[in-house]
């Protein structure tokens, strides 16, 4: 393994950690609510009157941030090396593994850890354990 020193970005990574665990934790302090993606939008599945407009702004801005960003500063280049129908598969196996989770990498991984939630400290080392099981047969084992 190699590391591209080129585009390696420790401290603005660091600093968006940072973003993100106080973004969190705000969000907890003021709203008692946890960060959870998966769960904001699955609230909307099975919407319930006064609990609609908070997730939608939410999600509003995961999306609008990063367009905006893309506007003021520029994105950098992205390159999929994977077909349409493997990221629809991968999708779907997202979406499945977060119900049967009760949760995504957000919900768990950042907010459950920091509560020391068992639940989500076990959650964490199972997707983590998946990732890198999946990254070691489709780079090693398949070629």
């Amino acid at each position: 393994m190699t590391i591209d020193w080129a585009n390696f970005t420790p401290w603005t990574s660091l600093g968006g950690g940072i973003l993100i665990g106080l973004a969190t934790a705000v969000f907890l302090l003021f709203n008692g609510r946890i960060a959870g993606i998966s769960g904001i939008l699955g609230g909307l599945l099975r919407p319930v009157k006064g609990d609609i407009a908070w997730r939608f702004a939410f999600l509003f801005g995961l999306v609008i941030a990063p367009v905006l960003y893309g506007l003021i500063i520029g994105l950098p280049e992205v390159r999929i090396d994977a077909n349409t129908t493997t990221l629809v598969l991968a999708g779907l196996l997202v979406g499945v593994g977060t119900r049967y989770g009760s949760g995504c990498t957000s919900g768990h991984g950042v907010c459950g850890l920091s509560r020391r939630s068992p639940r989500s400290l076990v959650a964490t080392a199972a997707f983590m354990l998946a990732g890198f099981a999946t990254v070691f047969v489709v780079r090693h084992l398949l070629g």
